[in-house]
């Protein structure tokens, strides 16, 4: 952790939602004038398309089929943790991206299921930003956690997450349910071991609960609006947190344990805004004066 420099490190699952999140974070900087550095997850891939199939085959030949882009092996963690520690101590870094799909390539002139060589970050940030898969990972390699100032964990109940993955990857990617199926079943040990252990390190838990019957999400044929939808907020540690003034600014909402509350889906956004943007403030304060 830095005072001068601060980090903020948004972890979800592959279709739990980030990108939604991130979109929050995007209105508070810019509307507190905040100048922030962003860095994705897919950036510290280890493997490009081509070699991640290549080793998914090697690994299911070895009879080790739940290989996969969670797993810690997959990804360079001792590489984004030095990138944590380099800002957090100098503010500076670099990064680069995974290039998706065309729309991609076109902007960044690298062509899909590669990386853009590692730029620079731009001088003079408030903080650095991170959202991905691997944010909190604390291991016998690695302890990102500890090095992020404000950690915030999106988990939506496991079938909505699979619900939005599946649609997700249809609509944007062209795989067919029962490829997206597959994934998920093969991704199922390192999201048990890699994945979930993070929101324990995690300072706050947004998770979307659905209230409409997702109990097959593999035929599902909308994923539940945030209307059909409650919001369970966990904060890590409570203390400082005005539930009152929170649960009479958020209608409909309530206090389910005493450090969390729950929200109507349609307030996310609102009650994202609420509480994150005085902690921001409160880095972003603290940094320049240091």
């Amino acid at each position: 952790m830095s005072k001068k420099h601060p980090i903020i490190s948004v972890v979800g699952s592959s279709g739990a939602g980030t990108s939604t999140v991130k979109s929050t974070f995007e209105q508070i900087f810019r509307r507190e004038e905040i100048t922030a550095v962003s860095i994705e997850g897919d950036a510290f891939h280890r493997f490009n398309r081509a070699d991640m199939k290549a080793e998914l085959q090697k690994h299911y030949d070895e009879s080790d089929p739940g290989f996969s882009h969670f797993s810690y092996e997959a990804n360079e963690l001792v590489e984004l943790e030095r990138v944590f520690r380099e800002y957090g101590e100098t503010g500076k870094g670099k990064t680069r991206h995974y290039i998706h799909d065309e729309t991609e390539a076109e902007r960044h002139g690298t062509p899909p299921g590669h990386f853009t060589p590692w730029d620079d970050f731009e001088n003079d940030s408030d903080l650095l930003f991170y959202e991905g898969l691997h944010g909190c990972v604390v291991n016998d390699e690695v302890n990102l956690a500890q090095l992020a100032d404000l950690k915030i964990g999106v988990v939506p109940v496991i079938n909505l997450e699979w619900t939005q993955k599946i649609h997700r990857d249809r609509a944007s990617r062209g795989y067919s349910t029962e490829a997206v199926t597959d994934v998920i079943l093969r991704r199922m040990h390192s999201y048990v071991n890699c994945i979930v252990p993070q929101f324990s390190e995690t300072d706050i838990n947004f998770q979307r609960v659905p209230v409409v019957d997702t109990s097959n999400p593999f035929i599902a044929r909308w994923i539940p609006t945030p209307d059909e939808s409650l919001v369970v907020i966990r904060f890590k540690n409570p203390r400082g947190i005005d539930f009152p003034y929170l649960t009479s600014m958020i209608h409909g909402s309530w206090m389910s344990r005493a450090n969390s509350i729950v929200i109507p889906g349609n307030k996310q956004d609102l009650a994202m805004q609420l509480i994150l943007t005085p902690l921001i403030e409160r880095l972003v304060r603290d940094g320049r004066r240091a």
